[in-house]
């Protein structure tokens, strides 16, 4: 019996230390969506998704590629936001099966004469991206190709005319336009339109079904409408 209740104080002495382990999940730097602060629109989905589970939770702002490794690596804890079926390359990263949002992938260029419709219509241009982002790292064939580690770098390549266009979300290449006063354009249509899942490290599991329940109520009751808008896939 004595050594029952020194377990039971035991586990009651830990739970405080337990309840501050908060899961790490990694973001990137992209407003409006995502800001170091935590008040980009998805920092805001992802946290209140977090806690309808009763999980703890703290963004960290890493580079995309870094980001996507830190949580495969269990350094981090997941991943915010990414295309689906990252699984089948990275084993380790459990996807939430229920979307945080829809991307659409935008060529911005500031060349008036550019009409780009498909993927194809990248081959004869010098472009930009992020890297890290494997949808573009899968499909852009270009004839030149310069990746860089975020955003800012992004639309500074466009804005001194290094590049044909940069390839980013609509959300925040509309909101880089906007910041920097470029002269430059997104082009319709959307090169790619996909569902964004969060992306957790194997050894939380067990959670992915809370999240994905979480990210569904809110759809339900309004709560995902709020905090974007009404509009999910452009400001």
């Amino acid at each position: 019996m004595r050594r029952l209740v020194l377990l039971l104080l035991a586990l009651l002495a830990a739970a405080p230390a337990l309840a501050d382990d908060a899961l790490r999940i990694g973001t990137t730097m992209a407003p409006p969506l995502s800001v170091p602060d935590g008040s980009g629109l998805l920092d805001i989905l992802i946290k209140e998704a977090f806690a309808r589970t009763g999980t703890p939770v703290t963004l960290v702002t890493l580079p995309s590629e870094r980001g996507l490794i830190s949580a495969a690596s269990g350094d981090t804890d997941g991943d915010i936001n990414r295309v689906a079926g990252l699984s089948s390359k990275y084993p380790e990263l459990v996807q939430v099966d229920e979307s945080n949002m829809v991307y659409e992938f935008m060529a911005f260029t500031w060349r008036k004469d550019l009409s780009v419709r498909d993927w194809d219509g990248l081959r004869d241009l010098d472009v930009g991206f992020i890297t890290g982002w494997k949808i573009l790292e899968e499909n852009v064939r270009a004839k030149s190709v310069t990746k860089v580690d975020n955003a800012e770098q992004l639309f500074a390549l466009l804005e001194l005319h290094r590049v044909d266009a940069v390839l980013f979300d609509r959300w925040g290449g509309g909101y880089y336009i906007k910041k920097k006063g470029v002269d430059a354009i997104a082009l319709e249509p959307p090169l790619a339109t996909r569902e964004m899942y969060l992306y957790l490290n194997r050894r939380h599991e067990r959670l992915a079904p809370l999240l994905g329940r979480a990210l569904k109520d809110m759809k339900a009751d309004g709560t995902h409408a709020r905090i974007f808008g009404n509009k999910a896939t452009a400001p």
